[in-house]
């Protein structure tokens, strides 16, 4: 009796441990390949979570969720962004620097961190850097570290896309009518509560860009259309409050206003449409410019940014770009209800940035694809490529071997051969990964 109750014991025990070993071996304790699962999808389920798991970046403090939640409408067209940039040619690069954007990092590695031809001449102490095409004494790049500020301080769209031109035909000694010349505008966006805290701490320093142009339809803006915020030399220590009460203070909404068309509200003029109609305007041009633009990165994301422009441009960095988060901007303390307030005050900003990040992070999963596309057309080329390569081997020691037979025959020996051959380098593949 003893005897039989031990034998029916031992056989769920037995049932209990091989399973254990047998999960053991099909999901290893290092393993994520499987989780338990409580919904009615069963117990174990293979470990996927969408293109992410495909594409993974390799900075895990970017990664992009598995679902974007689409607000935006973005053809294959917007999604697809390749310049075919030629540097030799009469391309010209045009750097659009907003301020507070992380403008002067970017800036830097135009000048200092791409791999080219012939890189950018950069003399110790000086802030400007000579960057030619390779044999000719042209720049390829309108910047702030390589043209200067030729268009004026920190140009907005509306300045650069009708000096820039001019500019660059008097630098290099051409008619404008001679030279037909390609010019790719790129850009750097960040999060506009962020950038708003940050020129306000740069403005608290002593910052004023009073030398900025804001040349609109051949002129200027007047005082009366630009009155300015203080009475000083500069708004040095101005507090939060006072900073957010001026009503011409060009920070608010100057992601918007530096990427729009201004021409299209009468620039300055603020009695020519009602507030709203001249909001709605200004936020429609700037979202068109900031599509049609060959790249813009953003702040918040250095290494997406990187990827993006080697992509668009088939340039790459020297040195991988870093994410810092530590800016005076996150420093900041404020409640909710300042929050509200800044954001109110750059409600269009606000707007245009979930724009700009929906549509960034789209053409970085597009391009994650892409590259993967292309990788795996790569590797199935060389796959035949070497196949072909046993094949021809294969039937060179045939004949010096002295085969006889048809061609019929030899082929088949020969694609015999060259299956065994194929089979026998999987096989050992496997038993390596094993």
């Amino acid at each position: 009796m003893e005897e039989k109750f031990n034998r029916l014991i031992f056989i769920p025990v037995a049932a209990v441990l091989f399973l254990m070993i047998g999960y053991q071996y099909v999901c290893p304790a290092d393993s994520n390949t499987c989780y338990f699962r409580t919904d009615d999808q069963g117990l174990f389920q293979r470990h996927s979570s969408g293109f992410e798991s495909l594409y993974p970046e390799p900075d895990a403090d970017e990664d992009l969720p598995s679902k974007i939640t689409s607000r935006f409408n973005f053809t294959e067209r917007d999604l697809d962004r390749h310049v075919d940039f030629h540097i030799r040619g009469e391309d010209v690069m045009v750097f659009l620097h907003i301020q507070k954007t992380g403008g002067t990092t970017f800036g830097r590695h135009l000048v200092k961190n791409i791999q080219l031809e012939q890189p950018c001449d950069c003399m110790p102490g000086q802030r400007k850097c000579t960057c030619h095409r390779p044999g000719k004494a042209e720049s390829w790049l309108f910047s702030r570290f390589s043209t200067g500020w030729s268009c004026g301080l920190h140009a907005d769209w509306t300045e650069l896309t009708s000096c820039v031109p001019v500019v660059m035909n008097k630098r290099d000694k051409k008619s404008a009518p001679k030279s037909k010349r390609n010019f790719y505008y790129i850009t750097m966006l960040r999060d506009p509560v962020s950038r708003y805290l940050s020129e306000w701490k740069h403005v608290q320093r002593g910052a004023t860009w009073k030398t900025a142009l804001h040349m609109c339809d051949g002129r200027p803006p007047t005082q009366d259309e630009l009155p300015a915020c203080y009475s000083g030399e500069d708004w040095t220590g101005v507090p939060l409050a006072d900073f957010m009460n001026c009503p011409s203070n060009l920070a608010n909404n100057r992601q918007v206003r530096m990427l729009a068309d201004l021409s299209l509200v009468g620039c300055y003029n603020m009695s020519s449409m009602s507030e709203l109609e001249r909001g709605r305007v200004l936020l429609a041009s700037a979202k068109t410019n900031l599509r049609n633009m060959a790249f813009y990165g953003l702040t918040e994301f250095q290494r997406k940014t990187q990827y993006l422009f080697e992509r668009t441009f088939g340039l790459r960095f020297i040195r991988a770009f870093t994410q810092i988060n530590s800016t005076r901007a996150a420093s900041v303390g404020i409640s909710e209800k300042v929050r509200w307030r800044i954001e109110g005050l750059n409600a269009l900003d606000v707007e245009l940035y979930e724009y700009a990040k929906e549509l960034f992070l789209r053409r970085y999963q597009y391009n994650r694809q892409q590259q993967h596309q292309e990788e795996r057309l790569r590797r199935r080329q060389e796959r035949q490529h070497r196949q072909r390569m046993h094949r021809t081997y294969l039937a060179q020691l045939w004949r010096l071997g002295g085969g006889g037979g048809g061609e019929e025959e030899d082929e088949e020996k020969e694609e015999k051969a060259v299956e065994e051959v194929a089979t026998t380098e999987d096989y050992s593949s496997q038993v390596v990964r094993w």
